[in-house]
């Protein structure tokens, strides 16, 4: 699975890295960064971060790599949402997007990816071993999702497109 992180999206939707980027801008990109990388190494997915330079970014796309996340800067006149759904669209594996921004959830949905909202993964970020906190077992979510009060019928069951979201955010 390779999750592509739209940064600074994920930054400004999250109230501890929100207080990072008011010291500067780079202390949230770093802070963005060791906590992916922390992330990253009790999950083992391929994360690559993108990150707009659009504005006032070199006049060619740049890419890095620390803490074994790939980190993507956007050239200029470039959106980093624009490089997010080429890299999706071009990309041969299973896909996860983390942002909040209804355009490139929209564009990763119909590419037959899965966007999932920036603070959602904050949560299951924190929710990781190197955190302290024990994240639930996958067939406990199973359980908590799929079932419920025992009522018959299909009123209870979820969408065969919400079922395939959730089997693979259950990765995460």
């Amino acid at each position: 699975m390779h999750i592509i992180i739209d940064g600074y999206n994920l930054i400004r939707q999250s109230d501890v890295l929100k207080d990072f980027e008011r010291v500067s801008l780079e202390n949230g990109r770093k802070e963005l960064i060791r906590r992916v990388a922390l992330y990253k190494k009790s999950r083992g997915h391929k994360i690559t971060i993108v990150f707009d330079g659009w504005v006032s970014g070199p006049p060619t796309e740049e890419r890095d790599r620390e803490g074994g996340i790939n980190i993507i800067y956007s050239r200029k006149g470039e959106k980093a949402d624009e490089v997010i759904k080429r890299m999706a669209k071009t990309s041969g594996e299973e896909i996860v997007v983390v942002t909040s921004d209804r355009e490139i959830t929209d564009s990763i949905s119909r590419s037959g990816g899965v966007a999932i909202p920036s603070p959602e993964f904050e949560v299951k970020m924190e929710g990781m071993p190197h955190y302290e906190h024990t994240p639930p077992d996958d067939k406990d979510q199973y359980d908590k999702v799929f079932k419920g009060t025992k009522k018959k019928g299909p009123s209870r069951k979820i969408s065969r497109k919400k079922r395939g979201i959730l089997k693979r955010t259950r990765k995460l």
